[in-house]
């Protein structure tokens, strides 16, 4: 009698456990909003899965630097003409000084002077070189750059067929080593510094001719840029 009784008791507290076991899941059910429960067994199943690290997306650097510049240096980027429609740029310390979007952007030599203590433009302008005269308003507006600034150039489209030999001297005597070179479409960028000496490792200078026929342009120039970062306190 004593083993039915222990097995009928062991039947009876199985019954009971399922019971109450069927109780609490259905409870909890009622309970527990589906989207939470589905969500805490998700979280559980990734908590033994391997974090993915991801590099964040590089910062924007001024001017499209891939790089930035010391504290205090200035960032700049000079970027000819390409071709026919593609605008000359002149960027300075993350500012368009020169573009097709501020709409002062032309064929021939466009020029931005940028006063080097305070970082301003002074003045930006471009001067035709194969329709009119403008050599000489050139000069004049070179020459009126104050001491202590930074004339910045770049060519669109043509930028020597009216190129006079007295502008091409008073770019030269501003360092330039490539302006007596310059041909029907060159493409060339220059910076140079007025009252001051810039750094000898800075990029200042590059010229490319519209030699090749069968460039992206057909013929017309390619674009080229340079860009660097001047330091402050130079003298």
């Amino acid at each position: 009698m004593r083993v039915g009784c222990n097995n009928f008791m062991k039947l009876a507290g199985f019954l009971f456990a399922s019971i109450c076991a069927w109780y609490l899941g259905s409870l909890f059910a009622y309970i527990i909003p589906e989207d939470s429960l589905t969500a805490t067994i998700e979280h559980i199943q990734k908590v033994g899965e391997k974090p993915v690290l991801r590099a964040p997306p590089p910062k924007r650097q001024k001017c499209d630097h891939w790089s930035p510049c010391k504290p205090g240096s200035y960032a700049y980027r000079l970027l000819s003409g390409g071709g026919k429609e593609k605008m000359a740029k002149i960027c300075f310390e993350d500012q368009q000084l020169i573009s097709e979007e501020k709409k002062n952007a032309g064929r021939g030599i466009n020029i931005a002077i940028v006063d080097y203590d305070t970082g301003k433009c002074i003045d930006a302008k471009y001067f035709d070189m194969w329709e009119g005269e403008f050599s000489a308003s050139m000069i004049d507006f070179i020459k009126k750059a104050p001491q202590r600034s930074l004339l910045l150039m770049v060519t669109h489209d043509d930028g020597s067929t009216k190129l006079k030999e007295d502008a091409k001297k008073v770019i030269e005597d501003l360092g330039s080593k490539e302006i007596q070179n310059i041909r029907f479409r060159s493409s060339w960028a220059f910076i140079a510094a007025k009252g001051f000496k810039l750094p000898d490792d800075l990029e200042k200078e590059k010229i490319n001719h519209s030699d090749n026929k069968k460039n992206r342009y057909g013929g017309w120039p390619a674009e080229i840029q340079i860009e660097g970062c001047i330091p402050p306190n130079l003298h």
